[in-house]
């Protein structure tokens, strides 16, 4: 008879088998229900040998051991995830009052505030439109705007489509486009220097409220005092 080891193979002495499958195919459970299955239904005028049976309890003890240490290091790199989100989030609130300079692609719509937009021209805009996406690429909304001068700007989306419906609650993507006076077409930075007004936590994750727009603790390229980036 034929011995079926965790491994999709057979004891040396029996006959066929292969060793296509991986040790991933059978946990202990099944192993365990296998071997006893095994016992049960042996031939009584040809029972399995001791050595076949040691042998498969010494496969079932070491994929046991297998099974628990790979489930001792999921629960490592999970405690080890939250501390380093809580190491974060302890800096992230000493922050307040530092200044940042970030770049950011997404605002955050609360149902309620209307998420402010901040971007930065190196010349002149003939045209130029702020497009809003949801998740998943589609554009909620457009914002149109002509003759915008160089340098810093700021302009609030009501958090509404194009429909004139309130959208939902959650994260939406940032795309500015403009056009030059001679028809070509930039993107405007969108980056900020500011002073971290607030911090606030939202799924584990830390946010800085700079000038009014929420920038994810991961953007932020620069910390530093106040006019530390002044020439930037």
């Amino acid at each position: 008879m034929g011995v079926i080891t965790p491994t999709g193979g057979m004891f040396p002495g029996t006959t066929g088998g292969s060793h296509s499958s991986s040790v991933n195919a059978l946990g202990k459970d099944e192993f365990l229900q296998l071997l006893i299955s095994q016992l049960q239904n042996q031939d009584p005028m040809n029972p399995m040998e001791d050595a076949d049976f040691i042998a498969q309890l010494a496969q079932f003890s070491s994929l046991e051991q297998m099974s628990n240490i790979s489930e001792g290091i999921a629960e490592s790199n999970q405690w080890d995830f939250l501390q380093m989100q809580s190491i974060n989030n302890v800096m992230a609130a000493g922050l307040i009052g530092k200044e940042v300079q970030a770049s950011y692609n997404s605002v955050y719509f609360d149902g309620s505030s209307s998420p402010k937009i901040s971007f930065t021209n190196d010349q002149y805009a003939e045209e130029l439109q702020i497009v809003i996406k949801d998740a998943s690429g589609s554009t909620i909304a457009t914002m149109n705007e002509s003759g915008v001068d160089p340098g810093k700007h700021t302009y609030e989306w009501d958090g509404r489509d194009e429909n004139g419906n309130q959208v939902d609650v959650g994260q939406y993507n940032i795309e500015v486009m403009a056009t030059s006076a001679t028809g070509e077409t930039f993107r405007p930075s969108m980056s900020l220097i500011g002073k971290v007004e607030a911090v606030t936590y939202r799924d584990g994750t830390a946010y800085f409220r700079v000038g009014g727009v929420e920038i994810p603790f991961g953007d932020v390229a620069a910390i530093g005092q106040e006019g530390s980036f002044d020439g930037n």
